[in-house]
């Protein structure tokens, strides 16, 4: 006969029967019982962070690496409240994660209700599902539920209050529910529009790839298809190695760090293919006329944001095999890729090493198989659009709602799940925020090397001061810190130095990358250089009115990448 089971040790059963090997989270009074629970699953590793956020942003890039479901948990109150940005980054994103969140228990709070802050209003707007635990025996099918939805791409939220964790579940119960948890047949829409539109293009096709890409492992099927259409293939900045890794189909970035020869492809072309993107603003700028001007046909699991014709799919491994057989032996209008160009910041000669050399430097140095986390900020824009994606790592960016430090959980997570060295590329201002994610990776001696790019400013707010009010005054501007030096003083078994010198970058970099567990390069560079966004190279042209010039502005221009 079956025994009786505390609701905490089921959720862990059920998660390592999913496969689940490592949850991230931040221990407290109403999960303790999980982390409890996660102790004696010999099955899960419970890590633990250092802030909530990053604990979502490690569930986050546990998820991307491939790895499975990401899991994160957290307390109530202001903890539960910490989790909320890295929910909303992965709901915008699409990425599968399960939040279990700690409640009090259901008598504890006046009037009968345990929950002053209302978290299931709050979680139900960051999430594809979100449901309170009200009964132990709800945890047998709501547990499935809830990741059942995360799967399907977005963050799942189960409030879980403190007694009902420490409930025990009758036995009968588990044997009558013991099936439950499979996820039901993905949607596979017809893709005959698709095929036709293709078939009757009179011109060439270009390709915009996003995350689902990398979600349903269908790289393979989408150079499949590429192949059969002769396509260029561009990436949006979140997807950036789901195609081309530097092949002469490549045509770079869409957005606002994006590369101009994705404009001129669509513009060109008699089609645009979406996969697996939904075009979201900040992949989406500088697209707008081009879009206006060719057909759009798309296929993913949500429709973009862009209006056009959609077909659904929950698999596009599936999918993409379908259109590609569907137009075999079939003659499709192309033309050779055009190609690919990058935009040309104002040139800067002060005190610092600068973004593109730093950028080639890395490219150099990085393995093949090294996965690649961009921080969002100038360093961030300068990595997008110079540094190419390694060909057997992920290279991962959050633009959504993220915010800086992002990258410090996400690098942890993505570690963990494909168990090779990640590298980290962030500015100082991302890693105030997060950084001390530095001692999680030291705790369990993950392979992250953190390359910070410090110009002692949140310097993409510092930009914007100078471009649009001249140099009247700045908020964003720090006192000069050595962050290796200041980290390798805090944590003496960290390898971690400072920089100054480009020609000095590559031996770092090298010590860096073949040491036992995490390291810090800390790059000395500018606030004042102007890194490859557009936003800021269309204010150079035009500075406001009664603000000084900023020297070196010129007009914005697009060059061959190989110059």
């Amino acid at each position: 006969m079956s025994a009786s089971i505390r609701v905490a040790d089921h959720i862990f059963a059920h998660l390592a029967g999913g496969g689940v090997s490592h949850v991230f989270g931040v221990d407290g009074a109403d999960i303790e019982d999980l982390f409890d629970a996660a102790h004696f699953c010999t099955e899960v590793t419970a890590v633990p962070a250092q802030h909530e956020f990053s604990a979502a942003a490690m569930a986050a890039g546990y998820s991307r690496s491939g790895a499975g479901l990401g899991v994160v948990m957290t307390s109530s109150g202001g903890a539960a409240l910490n989790v909320v940005p890295g929910l909303a980054e992965a709901l915008s994103s699409g990425v599968p994660v399960l939040a279990l969140i700690g409640q009090p228990s259901a008598t504890s709070g006046p009037h009968g209700t345990a929950d002053p802050l209302r978290a299931e209003t709050v979680f139900s707007a960051v999430s594809v599902f979100c449901e309170r635990v009200g009964e132990p025996a709800d945890i047998l099918t709501a547990l499935p539920r809830a990741i059942i939805a995360a799967c399907a791409g977005g963050p799942a939220v189960l409030l879980l209050p403190k007694d009902i964790q420490q409930s025990m579940l009758d036995p009968a119960g588990l044997r009558r529910h013991r099936d439950n948890g499979h996820a039901p047949r993905p949607r596979i829409g017809d893709p005959h529009p698709l095929t036709r539109a293709l078939r009757h293009a009179r011109g060439p096709v270009t390709i915009i790839a996003g995350g689902q890409v990398a979600r349903d492992d269908a790289r393979a099927e989408l150079e499949g298809l590429r192949a059969v259409l002769r396509a260029g293939v561009a990436c949006v900045p979140d997807a950036k190695d789901v195609a081309g890794c530097g092949s002469p189909s490549d045509l770079g970035v869409t957005g606002v760090v994006g590369h101009p020869s994705v404009a001129e492809a669509v513009a060109d072309s008699a089609l645009c293919l979406l996969v697996g993107t939904r075009l979201p603003p900040m992949a989406r700028a500088g697209l707008d006329a081009a879009l206006r001007s060719t057909r759009i046909v798309s296929l993913g699991s949500a429709p973009p944001h862009w209006p056009c014709t959609h077909v659904h799919t929950d698999d596009l491994q599936i999918s993409l095999a379908q259109v590609r057989r569907a137009l075999a032996g079939r003659r499709v209008g192309a033309a050779d890729p055009m190609p690919h160009t990058e935009l040309t910041p104002p040139p800067y000669d002060g005190a610092g090493v600068r973004y593109r050399p730093a950028m080639q430097v890395l490219d150099r140095v990085l393995p093949d198989d090294v996965n690649v986390v961009v921080d969002t900020g100038n360093a961030g824009a300068a990595a997008l659009h110079y540094l190419p994606a390694r060909r057997g790592g992920r290279f991962l960016v959050a633009l959504g709602m993220a915010g800086m430090g992002y990258s410090f959980g996400a690098a942890i997570g993505m570690a963990i799940g494909r168990r090779r060295r990640t590298v980290v590329i962030a500015g100082d201002g991302a890693f105030y925020r997060h950084g001390m994610e530095v001692h999680t990776a030291i705790e369990h001696r993950l392979p992250v090397t953190f390359v910070l790019f410090n110009n002692n400013a949140h310097a993409m707010c510092a930009t914007r001061e100078r471009l649009h009010f001249g140099d009247q005054h700045s908020y964003n501007r720090f006192r000069p810190s050595r962050l290796g030096a200041g980290l390798s003083s805090m944590f003496p078994e960290l390898s971690a130095v400072d920089v100054s010198e480009l020609d000095a970058l590559a031996p770092a970099l090298t010590a860096a990358l073949a040491a036992d567990g995490p390291s810090v390069v800390s790059v000395e560079c500018s606030a004042d250089e102007i890194p490859p966004f557009a936003p800021f190279l269309a204010a150079v042209e035009q500075p406001p009115i009664g603000a000084r010039a900023v020297p070196g502005g010129h007009e914005l221009v697009a060059v061959r990448a190989s110059a």
